[in-house]
């Protein structure tokens, strides 16, 4: 098997579908954009609006330069890029943003719900200003590579637009937090955690190791597809989708049979997990070429740094790829127009991704674009060996996977 990277064309045509802003499922998201005002207040003087974070998450977007290609390189480049954005804060948010490196607020703090329901840890960069919210980005922006930052910034432009345009009451669209627990470092372990509705980034980063991890990370999408303010289509997962349905249309009918036949799982942030396999294809039954398309599609999840931070990772995996479950549901045709999405899980020693498309609009509806379904996705990454680097256990989150409790309306009280 060979690069566990897109080809430069590959990446080329998702840069450019996206750069322009740029789960899990076990929860039938109802209601939740239909939210009012609960403890994570959007209110300040600072920012005069949310909007401004997909401003600046864009303005970043387009002054980032060249991908670092080492571990090494990209832990100094986010530690100085952090201390950078610790300069322009008060004493009083520096101390709200950084925590001690094993606090267990780092596994209660992150979610697929609105940040109305679970409270993030850290700091609203809607409550920031400008200089403040573009430092804050400029932390993924050294963290992540251009193709990474390119997905979370069109993440963030379809909270916006949905905000903008939507039917939708949820105050907490267009909120994103941001904390570090430790203190940045390039010899110390520390960990850089960003997100709100639909994202949910925690990467550890460890110097005296060479190693960066970003489990576990949540990926959310709503809507499918949306025109940002200069007239320009931005599609969020198109290249998840591509690399989905490309290893999907690599399989035999047969395989297809026992892929399909298995059932979907689901991990949700605030759970510890089992892990369990269950039924599905197994890595073992693979071919070579059907291998290599699994691993560039989880690498949507794991490949949000450098080249050798991605490599390392994939290793992993690859050795024990025979004992990874894959199971589909939903449609097996990559057409949006049609049908109601797809779910999948990836399951095995070294990784577990969950895709799941969830069926309902939660309040945020625009005319023509759609917001379920294919539309309105939730995803997780895990590591069942290295979840936040080894360095913390994931606490069972009281309520809805974190400290704000509390049940959402029309959803399941065990989110577990």
């Amino acid at each position: 098997m060979t690069s566990p990277r897109p080809s430069a064309a590959r990446l080329r045509r998702r840069l450019a579908g996206l750069a322009s802003v740029t789960l899990v499922g076990v929860l039938a998201l109802t209601g939740c954009g239909r939210v009012s005002d609960t403890s994570a207040s959007s209110s300040s003087t600072s920012a005069t609006s949310s909007s401004t974070v997909a401003d600046a998450a864009t303005a970043v977007a387009d002054e980032s330069g060249a991908d670092a290609t080492s571990t090494s390189t990209t832990v100094s480049d986010a530690a100085a890029a952090a201390e950078a954005f610790l300069a322009t804060l008060t004493d009083e948010q520096r101390g709200q943003v950084v925590y001690d490196y094993d606090d267990e607020t780092r596994t209660t703090s992150w979610s697929n719900f609105p940040v109305t329901f679970v409270e993030r840890a850290g700091l609203n960069l809607a409550d920031l200003t400008e200089e403040q919210q573009g430092a804050a980005m400029e932390v993924l922006a050294a963290l992540l590579d251009d193709e990474g930052y390119a997905t979370v910034a069109a993440i963030i432009g379809g909270d916006q637009y949905l905000a903008d345009n939507s039917s939708s009451t949820e105050s907490s669209l267009g909120q994103y937090y941001i904390a570090l627990f430790g203190e940045p470092s390039t010899t110390e372990a520390w960990e850089v955690q960003f997100g709100g509705h639909h994202l949910g980034i925690n990467a550890t980063l460890d110097g005296s190791a060479d190693a960066i991890t970003f489990a576990p990370t949540h990926l959310g999408v709503q809507p499918a597809v949306y025109t940002n303010e200069d007239g320009e289509e931005v599609q969020p997962f198109e290249g998840i989708y591509t690399d989905a349905f490309a290893f999907f249309d690599s399989l035999t009918a047969e395989q297809q049979a026992t892929l399909t036949s298995g059932e979907v799982s689901m991990c949700a942030p605030g759970d510890t997990c089992g892990f369990a396999t269950g039924e599905g294809l197994s890595g073992a039954d693979l071919t070579d070429e059907q291998a290599e398309l699994l691993l560039e599609l989880i690498a949507n999840w794991t490949g949000l740094a450098d080249d050798e931070t991605t490599e390392a990772t994939r290793e992993e995996i690859e050795a024990t790829l025979d004992e990874t479950v894959i199971a589909w549901s939903g449609e097996t045709t990559y057409d949006m127009s049609t049908g109601d999405g797809i779910s999948f899980s990836i399951s095995g020693p070294d990784v577990y991704v969950a895709f799941q498309a969830q069926q309902g609009s939660a309040g945020a509806d625009v005319d023509g674009v759609t917001t379920s379904g294919w539309g309105h996705v939730h995803t997780i990454y895990r590591d069942p060996t290295n979840d936040y680097a080894g360095s913390v256990t994931q606490q069972a989150a009281s309520g809805m996977g974190g400290p704000g409790g509390g049940e959402m309306p029309g959803a399941p009280g065990d989110v577990s």
